[in-house]
């Protein structure tokens, strides 16, 4: 929006050299009016604060433009500001940033949001009434607007999230990255002591694959430009600090198995059914960037981790939220020493460390499905490359771990009574080798090591 706010109000300086130096050397003879508003910088702690917040953004702007208004109301001193403008300087421009930022604050609490939401409302509406006054207005967010939320009254706006014609907007595609940052990429891959060619493949691992509209693959543009002027691979996505709301939701929601919505199949308008307190967990991660568009089918969309940084992220998020493991990144080392060697009683002892500090409350609702994703997340918080549900031509495998000199392939089986655990070990051993989950490897010049990990459901610990 800081682009859009620089290309209204006519600042050709800013784009000399670039595809829109000449409509915005048009718009320098006769520059619109920009009203901006950034929702994350409003107080927001209770639905009257927010309004006090706004009004006061209002009257700075009245002032800065030498106009005045009577009216005591939220609504009607907006409405005032923008045909005030109109008259004085033609039809403006309105840009509103993170406009859901006030209701997300609130995730945790309905009745607060609601509060915020009916609030909002009735600011959003005068954009409507106003229409005749408006030369361009957008809104941007990570959730999508319902007909009973912020917008039931304001009907008149265009949602362009999934659409094909904006696909490219919110991020760098592949060619935009060679084009635009040879000498950067250049730069970069001599300090790191890497090829350019082997520096973009990194870089496509860690950062791109995020798809809104079904076809167009997109870079993170943060993570790319802190990439390259760290000239570090590094997961800046997690360091720059996952907002309150995520952790607030993955709480509430208890979200135990990140595997369970990789490769998801969804109705193409699921992220529209309902406001974004109330989201489905699968909604709710797409929305806010953990999952992003894999494929687009006719009826349906199938949802993914857009990335390696995501995925780390999201793990490292479960750990410090949903598992509360303590000390999950040195453990995670530990743990990658142990599996490169192929010591696997020892990566087996350190997962038990983890599970000891999981909270006993968590283990209520336990299958294996639960075990082998703490299992995923501890590998993945320490930046080991790991795939769950992998398929094969007659089933699909636990975990596939791929370090540098190794292949580990393991299968999770939970034994509900010790008796059992002598012969789920031999059933797992027997599914490796019938549905050929090492046999993808038999070419690959590691060495594959594969196991089966037997966790005793009463003792809540794991063995081989």
């Amino acid at each position: 929006l800081s682009t859009l706010d620089a290309m209204f109000s006519g600042k050709a300086e800013l784009f000399k050299g670039l595809a829109a130096e000449e409509w915005v050397a048009e718009q320098a003879e006769n520059p619109s009016v920009v009203l901006r508003f950034d929702m994350s910088m409003m107080q927001c702690d209770t639905a009257s604060n927010l309004e006090k917040a706004l009004m006061g953004r209002l009257r700075r702007m009245a002032k800065r433009f030498k106009l005045t208004s009577d009216n005591e109301l939220l609504g009607g001193m907006f409405e005032d500001l923008i045909e005030g403008l109109f008259k004085a300087h033609g039809p403006i421009v309105v840009l509103i940033d993170e406009y859901d930022k006030p209701i997300l604050d609130h995730i945790g609490d309905i009745k607060a949001a609601e509060a915020v939401r009916d609030m909002l409302r009735s600011f959003y509406t005068i954009l409507k009434g106003c229409d005749e006054y408006l030369r361009f207005v957008m809104l941007t967010g990570i959730s999508k607007f319902s007909k009973t939320g912020v917008f039931s009254a304001l009907n008149n706006l265009e949602d362009i999230s999934m659409d094909v014609q904006y696909g490219d907007l919110a991020g760098y595609t592949q060619q935009e990255l060679e084009e635009n940052f040879p000498d950067w990429i250049e730069d970069a891959a001599r300090r790191m002591n890497l090829e350019p060619g082997q520096l973009l493949e990194k870089m496509k691992d860690y950062y791109d694959g995020f798809c809104f509209d079904g076809e167009t693959r997109l870079y993170n543009p943060f993570s790319i430009m802190q990439c390259l002027k760290k000239a570090d691979i590094s997961n800046y996505w997690y360091q720059s600090g996952s907002p309150s709301f995520i952790v607030v939701y993955m709480k509430q929601h208890a979200i135990q198995d990140p595997e369970e919505y990789a490769h998801m199949e969804v109705a193409k308008d699921f992220a529209d059914a309902q406001e974004i307190e109330r989201a489905t967990p699968e909604s709710f991660l797409y929305q806010a960037g953990y999952l992003t568009i894999e494929e687009k089918r006719e009826n349906t969309l199938i949802l993914d981790y857009p990335n390696y940084e995501v995925r780390k992220s999201l793990a490292r998020m479960y750990l410090d939220v949903i598992y509360k493991v303590r000390g999950y990144v040195t453990l995670g080392d530990k743990l990658w020493k142990a599996l490169e060697e192929g010591n696997l009683a020892e990566a087996v002892r350190l997962y038990n460390v983890a599970l000891a500090g999981v909270p006993y409350a968590d283990f209520t609702q336990q299958d294996e499905y639960f075990y082998c994703a703490l299992f995923l997340m501890l590998l993945r918080g320490a930046s080991i490359e790991v795939c769950g549900e992998v398929p094969t031509n007659k089933g699909r495998s636990d975990a596939v771990i791929l370090l540098e000199e190794r292949v580990v392939v393991l299968e999770f089986k939970l034994a509900r009574k010790k008796s059992d655990i002598a012969r789920l070990r031999r059933e797992g051993m027997k599914q490796i080798e019938a549905k050929g989950y090492v046999k993808p490897y038999d070419e690959d010049r590691r060495a594959v090591t594969s196991a089966v990990v037997i966790v005793d459901g009463k003792e809540h610990e794991a063995g081989l």
